[in-house]
């Protein structure tokens, strides 16, 4: 599951020496801003809280308190258990308090909930951006921290790129990973969003689905015009660097004339898609 919340903590500079446990008032805590956790287990919770009502809190909540001089708190770590003993109807909580900073605790959430196994696809890719444009790490850092590959984390934030209402269905567990990623391969955008509604009314397998973008896409490249001039090694490995970077396709083109005029395309599959891709840009929209 990984190496625990204190580690955490301690990677990242944060003092867990000697600590009190104190009572908080739960309507001064609110949940982390940065949990990318969306989705908790209701039945799970409705469990939890009958224990908490029953015999209480054991293992304390851990907390910020982002200004001093006003007594409210945001979770680091906890937050089922805060969830829970709202549930149960419980007033206070016991909780530590660190002393933490916004990008530290932006890190300690993200990375504790990459250790768990129930994120969703979305929310694993979603915590990766979120390491990426508010950090400013790369994939390369980020894969380095988290002992992935720099291939599975750009295998998830592609997800990003899809249109809202594919997103939806694979928050849902309508679409699995496997389709997900298979749609991403179709070459004509505008026919994702119909062959993933079909892919999930009629109950497509991966295999079955990776059919159908292929004669889709088998159709698409009857049409296309002349091929384009094949690419020096330098360009391919730009392009796959511009990839990871982006998490989406990016094409480089060279002009038909001139070896060295050409053009740069970076894909982008929705609004929010071309957004995080400013955002990585350092531009940001009207």
């Amino acid at each position: 599951m990984g190496r625990g919340i204190d580690a955490l903590f301690a990677e990242n500079g944060v003092d867990t020496g000697e600590e009190t446990v104190v009572d908080l008032t739960l309507a001064n805590i609110r949940p982390n801003p940065y949990q990318p956790r969306q989705k908790f287990d209701q039945k799970g919770l409705a469990d939890l809280a009958a224990s908490i009502k029953k015999t209480g809190v054991f293992q304390p909540i851990i907390v910020r308190q982002p200004n001093k001089q006003v007594e409210r708190y945001e979770i680091l770590a906890g937050e089922r258990r805060y969830r829970a003993s709202k549930l149960a109807e419980k007033t206070t909580i016991p909780a530590i308090v660190r002393d933490v900073t916004e990008e530290q605790m932006m890190e300690i959430a993200v990375l504790e909930n990459l250790q768990r196994e129930d994120l969703t696809p979305l929310e694993e890719a979603e915590a990766y951006d979120t390491l990426m444009t508010k950090l400013t790490l790369t994939q390369a850092q980020v894969s380095e921290r988290l002992g992935k590959s720099r291939p599975y984390i750009a295998n998830y934030l592609r997800l990003l790129g899809l249109p809202k209402v594919v997103k939806d269905m694979l928050q849902h567990n309508q679409l699995s990973m496997g389709q997900a990623r298979t749609l991403l391969s179709l070459k004509d955008k505008t026919k994702l969003v119909a062959l993933a509604k079909k892919a999930v009314s009629e109950g497509m397998t991966v295999r079955a689905l990776e059919a159908e973008v292929g004669k889709l896409n088998g159709a698409a490249k009857k049409l296309a015009k002349k091929p384009a001039k094949k690419k020096s090694p330098f360009l391919r490995s730009t392009e796959n660097q511009l990839q990871e970077r982006f998490g989406t396709q990016v094409s480089i083109n060279q002009s038909t004339h001139d070896d060295h005029q050409g053009r740069i395309e970076i894909e982008y599959l929705s609004t929010d898609d071309l957004n995080r891709i400013l955002s990585l840009l350092d531009i940001h929209s009207d």
